[in-house]
């Protein structure tokens, strides 16, 4: 028996709109199987891969992997933008930057490594127990030398570093037109002392998403320019045919030609010189930044391993970053996320329209 309270409207479905996407089919097929394919070779716990274009923010392919218990990865969060962790050397980019942009080094200044650091009662050391002796700037980002970045950290000065990331936009949500977004979890500046300042320098002791650090990078070498990373192009009305197309904001130049032409150089001198030449890809020239983080706490034997990679360095169209969350056996991000990035790179250009350049000559 019907309630008589109850009053029923019988109304006729309407269509909705269709939301128009950036993601690309083809490249979010091939980022997942790349993906898949080395966290199963090292039986890793969870893997992140995202491939950006360089000048407008659109993400073309998004993929997040984490290990069931019956041993297959599947997509179970959105750890690129709702996850938060160390970036480790990745961000030495930034540091980097900041430092250009300061004026508080030069390409050529030259630097000492003995191994090691000490910072106030703090002995820290560099991944190259030996050290590296004497190097240039450009040598110690190729090199990925802690010492040389801890130098640079305390002639930024905590006030430096602090302008530097606000810059960039490390401090603040990248916007991106998802939920769920994390927020970077950093020191107080009032609270930065030298040892927080020399870690924060090499990239530990604060806490990032993916995507942040992701468009962070692409102001860094895309000419200076601020963007917005999203999904959304237009909302097509399906009755009608009309098209709403979707904007999001650009500052421009919040960093200048000249560090951005220096970074761009430096990166590529990091695939064709020094600790990231497996991001290479045949007939492009490829600027990168790996990193291998030591997760909390430390001495656990859990690591991070990450690179960014964007082609062609002289000219960027695309970026991509791969993050690779506690592999067993070799945990480096130059051997095991580097060349990750180098097969996303290497499928995407062609498909881009990207054309192949002459490779250059590596120097010995």
């Amino acid at each position: 028996v019907m309630n008589k309270y109850l009053n029923i409207v019988d109304i006729a479905p309407v269509d909705g709109c269709d939301i128009i996407s950036t993601i690309d089919v083809g490249m979010q097929d091939i980022c997942e199987k790349a993906l898949i394919d080395k966290l199963k070779e090292i039986n890793a716990s969870v893997g992140v891969a995202v491939l950006m274009e360089v000048q407008t923010g659109e993400v073309k392919a998004i993929v997040n992997m984490t290990k069931a218990g019956d041993g297959n990865y599947y997509e179970m969060r959105n750890n690129a933008i709702s996850d938060m962790l160390e970036p480790g050397s990745t961000f030495k980019i930034i540091t980097s930057t900041a430092a250009l942009e300061a004026g508080a080094v030069s390409l050529n200044d030259t630097f000492y490594c003995p191994g090691f650091k000490i910072v106030e009662d703090r002995r820290i050391r560099c991944h190259k127990a030996g050290g590296h002796g004497s190097e240039t700037f450009v040598q110690g980002v190729q090199n990925s030398c802690n010492p040389v970045f801890m130098e640079v950290g305390a002639r930024l000065g905590v006030g430096g570093m602090f302008r530097g990331m606000r810059q960039l936009g490390i401090l603040s949500k990248t916007n991106i037109d998802v939920p769920g977004e994390a927020s970077t979890i950093m020191h107080q500046q009032k609270n930065v002392g030298a040892v927080e300042l020399a870690t924060m320098s090499f990239g530990q002791s604060f806490q990032l998403s993916p995507i942040r650090l992701l468009t962070s990078v692409s102001a860094v070498i895309n000419g200076g320019n601020s963007i917005v990373p999203h999904f959304g192009v237009s909302i097509e009305n399906t009755s009608n045919g009309s098209v709403r197309k979707l904007s999001y904001p650009q500052k421009k130049k919040i960093v200048s030609k000249e560090t951005s032409e220096n970074m761009k150089m430096i990166l590529e001198s990091v695939v064709t010189e020094g600790s990231g030449s497996k991001a290479s890809v045949e007939g492009y020239q490829v600027g990168a930044k790996t990193g291998t983080s030591e997760k909390l706490p430390r001495r656990s034997g859990k690591y991070i391993a990450s690179c960014i990679g964007f082609a062609p360095a002289d000219d960027p169209k695309v970026l991509a970053v791969v993050l690779i969350d506690e592999p067993e056996g070799i945990y480096y991000g130059g051997t095991i996320a580097a060349p990750v990035v180098s097969e996303l790179l290497d499928n995407a250009l062609p498909y881009l329209g990207v054309k192949k350049t002459p490779q250059k000559q590596t120097k010995k």
